[in-house]
């Protein structure tokens, strides 16, 4: 994952110190690490990764950031269900987002946030559809595309190659009340 969707998840999710996230899709750890650096001192991250070597990978990059003590890595399968309960985000990066969305719904505290992101169209689409079919309001979906500009006297311009699609980035919330 790249920092320019890690930076918009953080900011979508709404999350800071002491909030309590759940994630899925551990992978190496880059967002897992992004998001215990934002809940730090008082928050936690439980983080749900079926491939155990993904976990061990990923709890030694926390471990070389200085961040392993706010995050629980869990060998489960985030799409069987979520263990905890009252939480201000859930974040997923996975196949099947769609899968999680009632289980998401059931974990967050009212108004909490769902934060998806999915490289393909078709993905977005079922996980939208499953948004609204679950009581979701606010679903939204964005790319996020960063060119640099080459910065010369005269001859600036945009640079030749740039980091574009790498994801859509849906996101939505559970209503207030609920």
């Amino acid at each position: 994952m790249y920092p320019k969707d890690i930076a918009l998840i953080v900011m979508f999710s709404g999350i800071g110190p002491g909030s309590k996230i759940v994630e899925a899709g551990t992978g190496a750890g880059a967002l897992t690490t992004a998001l215990a650096h934002y809940v730090k001192p008082a928050g936690k991250v439980h983080s749900y990764e079926i491939r155990p070597e993904f976990i061990q990978n990923a709890q030694k990059n926390l471990e070389k950031a200085g961040l392993s003590k706010y995050v629980v890595i869990e060998n489960k399968d985030i799409t069987m269900g979520i263990d905890e309960s009252n939480v201000d985000a859930v974040i997923l990066d996975l196949a099947t987002p769609w899968l999680v969305v009632p289980h998401a719904y059931s974990a967050l505290r009212g108004s909490g946030a769902i934060v998806s992101f999915s490289p393909t169209i078709d993905q977005v689409i079922k996980t939208a559809e499953a948004l609204r079919e679950n009581g979701f309001v606010d679903v939204q979906t964005v790319e996020c595309l960063m060119r640099g500009m080459q910065v010369e006297l005269g001859r600036t311009r945009p640079e030749t190659l740039m980091t574009a699609h790498t994801g859509y980035i849906t996101f939505a919330r559970k209503s207030v009340g609920q």
